[in-house]
């Protein structure tokens, strides 16, 4: 059970304003594209303040983040934007933010910067492995521990936790190498399940 199972609620949530958007001209990759750009802006702000407090950006950003990934997928489904420039965006662009939101924590005080970068990495390996499915001619591997939208929810709780409770960045290493465990975890789940189904 992963964050990705509830999916179709959330989507549901965000319905309303769909439409509008879709008639007031908004596509599919513009909305990818602003994901990004938003993703880099929040990212080097930490970079440059790595302060507690600039890390309550985060757990609020994460939020934002997931509401428009799940527009621009529903955009792109329910509207025919989808197209192979979108679906490139759409996975350079995850990559690329999940490196800009997470890699700050190797700043913090009492951080354990290689634990970081292997969790970032390992965070990287797993949308390949979930990619890596298609190549074999089937669905994208969306399996968990700590897919995408439960790293979100891991990674940002720790944000809002380091923001309000100053001991939080005592745990800064187990809390990296626990999830590089979950992530190392993903990358087998998504590996196996591409090749039960190409079985």
């Amino acid at each position: 059970m992963t964050l990705y199972d509830i999916k179709p609620r959330f989507q549901a949530l965000l319905r309303p304003c769909l439409t509008r958007l879709y008639r007031q001209g908004v596509t599919a990759n513009q909305v990818t594209l602003l994901t990004l750009i938003a993703s880099l802006i929040v990212g080097i702000s930490l970079t440059i303040y790595p302060t507690r407090m600039m890390f309550l950006l985060l757990p609020l950003f994460l939020f934002f983040r997931m509401a428009l990934n799940a527009i621009d997928g529903m955009l792109a489904r329910e509207f025919n934007q989808q197209s192979r420039l979108g679906a490139l965006l759409n996975e350079i662009g995850d990559v690329v933010s999940d490196i800009a939101l997470y890699l700050p924590f190797a700043l913090l005080p009492y951080a354990r910067p290689e634990l970081v970068i292997l969790a970032v990495f390992l965070a990287l390996l797993t949308e390949f492995c979930g990619v890596m499915a298609q190549t074999l001619g089937r669905p994208r591997g969306y399996q968990g521990p700590l897919g995408k939208s439960d790293r979100a929810l891991l990674f940002g709780a720790y944000g809002l936790a380091v923001a309000v409770w100053p001991n939080a960045l005592l745990y800064s290493g187990w809390l990296f190498a626990f999830a590089s465990v979950l992530l190392l975890w993903t990358c087998i789940n998504r590996c196996r399940a591409a090749l039960r189904l190409e079985a």
